[in-house]
């Protein structure tokens, strides 16, 4: 599956890049294992992902041409 990923904030530090496009990845699982080897910076980074704009918490599957946001913890006020 050809997905686009997103990068924001201090995880643009981490991957010197904002976006990644057609990366192939499954599943949410597969995609973070995936970016963890590209980026080892990420394996301690706190953060969030979103699929197509709605947050997630469990694996998730992934289909051509989603887009996956990968966001650090925010607060608001």
């Amino acid at each position: 599956m050809e997905i686009k990923v997103l990068f924001f904030g201090s995880l643009t530090d981490a991957t010197a890049v904002a976006a990644l496009n057609e990366v192939t990845a499954s599943d949410t699982a597969a995609l973070q294992e995936l970016l963890h080897q590209q980026y080892p910076a990420l394996r301690t980074a706190k953060y969030f992902i979103a699929v197509n704009r709605q947050m997630i918490n469990k694996n998730t599957t992934l289909k051509t041409g989603d887009v996956v946001a990968l966001m650090p913890p925010f607060s608001g006020g």
